[in-house]
């Protein structure tokens, strides 16, 4: 594959080795292998810190050259949680720290929706840092995996900013918040409607809002918190006609479907569209799955 002995080397932390071939006139220290991946490279991924600092110590190392996929020795060591590696690569003023992968998924967008919270921390404070950026083929931006994955510390590092949207959707209209309701992750739910500028019941392109994504997965606790506001229809339909109430019974979430019956709002005769010609109520809907 064309791997050489010091990229042998760097990627298995073997750092008196590393000096030694570093020491000759003779080896090229940006030498790639077929996959495009250069000695600091698997230095970075396998997060061997020694020998990173050995390699960016070179005044001819590349430290931007990205492998075949066109991801970066920093968008690796920001995704797989390698923060002193992190932190090497950031010193250096020719790093680019918003150098996108496969999919345009930036380091940041890595760091945020694994849940490093610490190298997220100093994505941020290096500057030249888009922390509203999109990534992968459903536009979601940090926030949103943040918040889908329930990283709390992420969350609340990332709505501290001016420059994110926290009401920003998905190429699907789906919201941070249909998220993290959907994924019935309590806290990041808190944190977003404790926002003036986020939505709480903003449908996606189904028109499924995030009451309905909590009802339907049986998250009571997030359900009663959309309840308690006076800014969220606890009734409203998809695109298909299905309700909170009426998905909710579909799936047998049974302590969701007392807390919607509770309501004076929630209609539970409302009907259901299945087909041509056809409805169905919430009744029979728990009787059958949808």
């Amino acid at each position: 594959m064309g791997t050489t002995p010091l990229a042998w080397a760097a990627g298995g932390g073997h750092e008196a080795v590393v000096g030694m071939l570093l020491g000759r006139s003779d080896i090229d220290p940006n030498k790639a292998d077929e996959n495009g991946q250069t000695p600091l490279w698997k230095a970075a991924y396998y997060g061997h810190e020694g020998t990173v600092k050995l390699l960016l110590g070179r005044d001819d190392i590349s430290p931007n050259t990205s492998d075949r996929l066109d991801t970066a020795p920093l968008w690796w060591a920001a995704r797989l949680g390698h923060e002193e590696v992190v932190k090497l690569l950031l010193r250096r003023n020719d790093v680019n720290p918003d150098k996108p992968g496969y999919n345009h998924q930036t380091p940041l967008w890595e760091a945020a929706r694994e849940g490093h919270e610490e190298i997220v921390k100093l994505l941020l404070r290096r500057g030249g840092v888009n922390p509203d950026e999109p990534g992968d083929h459903e536009d979601r931006t940090p926030l949103w995996w943040a918040a889908e994955k329930g990283h709390e510390g992420v969350v609340k590092l990332l709505l501290e900013r001016d420059d994110v949207n926290p009401d920003k959707p998905d190429r699907f209209g789906r919201t941070p918040l249909c998220g993290a309701a959907g994924e019935g992750r309590n806290g990041v739910v808190k944190l977003l409607l404790g926002r003036d500028d986020v939505d709480p019941d903003k449908p996606g392109h189904h028109h499924r809002t995030p009451l309905w994504w909590a009802a339907r997965r049986g998250h009571e606790e997030i359900v009663e918190l959309f309840l308690q506001r006076n800014d969220v229809s606890p009734d409203k339909p998809d695109r298909s006609g299905r309700t909170p109430l009426g998905e909710a019974a579909a799936k047998g979430r049974e302590s969701v479907v007392k807390l919607l019956l509770k309501r004076d709002d929630v209609t539970p005769t409302n009907q259901i569209r299945m087909g041509k010609d056809h409805s169905c109520r919430p009744l029979i809907m728990g009787m059958r799955e949808w």
